[in-house]
């Protein structure tokens, strides 16, 4: 039985939104979901919840959908590493927590966790600015968040997922597209590079911990396991029973395809499988630790493998992996 004001949940048609959504739902909270007009409601089918459509970008709509929630979990983002107008990116990003983040000091809310990205933080070996507008978008909105709880008492928990992978990815993600093309044998080689990989309902579950737990003004990384490229494509070569790729590609080969693909990008509007921006990206190992949130929040997270074999099961049972 859901009981108490309702919680405002942002981006519950997305990936980690949805799973938020369910998590909080799971443990009897009544959740008020805020969704785009034109947002896809697949993650929303079978869920016990209020629908309220408003956009993340328009303080007005945020106002009315806050009105009487007593938290909000701002989940929402545009989640592209790559745009025909990199600047939608942006203004999502920083003008949305923004909005957001404004309505929630008018209306009151009592506490509020942002779900920014690992994107924000220094990899392994990197050094300079955030490579690409999507983790530039989220640095500036990241540190938004941090100057309106410093200066003006937003009552904000700031966590910092690293790479979700899991069911419900229906977009997919950048990380879930990579999933489906191994899958289907159609990454024959890699690059040295590697990621924290994650499933997403162990980020919905440390975002209630965060919630419960988190020191206003602080952030958690809600990772999983540092993995290789190499080793992530051979463990999903053995979940679809083929071979796994053994050819190590260098990095700057791979420039003009990237270049040629932005290219016809620009001409069809659908997101090239290879960028410039994850080229350079991948010179670095995006690896991290969540020690901080285990020890603060008592976040746990099952080993990696048990998150790819959950997110191939589900792209497989969508009809992806055909």
């Amino acid at each position: 039985m859901q009981t108490g004001d309702p919680i405002l949940v942002t981006g519950v048609s997305g990936f980690v939104g949805s799973a938020v959504a369910r998590a909080l739902i799971a443990r009897g909270e009544r959740v008020r979901a805020l969704v785009r007009a034109s947002s896809a409601r697949t993650n929303l089918e079978g869920l016990d919840c209020e629908v309220v459509v408003g956009d993340m970008t328009d303080r007005a709509s945020m106002e009315r959908a806050l009105a009487g929630a007593r938290q909000l979990y701002h989940v929402a983002a545009d989640y592209r590493l790559w745009a025909r107008d990199p600047g939608e990116i942006l203004r999502a990003n920083r003008e949305g927590t923004r909005a957001v983040m404004e309505a929630a000091l008018a209306q009151g809310t009592e506490r509020v966790v942002y779900t920014s990205s690992v994107a924000t933080l220094r990899a392994q070996g990197a050094d300079g600015e955030a490579i690409g507008v999507y983790k530039q978008s989220k640095v500036v909105a990241e540190r938004l968040v941090e100057q309106m709880v410093a200066e003006r008492g937003l009552p904000a928990v700031i966590v910092n997922p690293s790479t979700p992978i899991g069911p419900r990815d229906v977009k997919p993600t950048p990380t879930g597209r990579i999933l489906i093309e191994a899958a289907t044998g159609r990454i024959p080689a890699f690059v040295d590079t590697g990621l924290n990989l994650v499933h997403v309902d162990d980020v919905a579950a440390g975002h209630l911990a965060a919630m419960d737990k988190g020191a206003v003004g602080e952030r958690y990384i809600l990772g999983g396991q540092n993995v290789s490229l190499r080793q992530m494509l051979g463990d999903i070569a053995k979940l679809s029973g083929r071979k796994p790729p053994t050819v190590n590609l260098p990095r700057a080969p791979l420039y003009p395809l990237a270049y040629a693909a932005e290219a016809v990008a620009r001409i069809t509007g659908k997101e090239p499988f290879v960028t410039v921006d994850a080229l350079k990206m991948a010179s670095h190992h995006m690896f991290f630790t969540s020690a901080k949130a285990e020890r603060d929040l008592g976040y746990q997270a099952r080993p990696y493998g048990q998150a790819l074999a959950d997110a191939l099961a589900w792209f497989a049972q969508a009809g992806l992996l055909t």
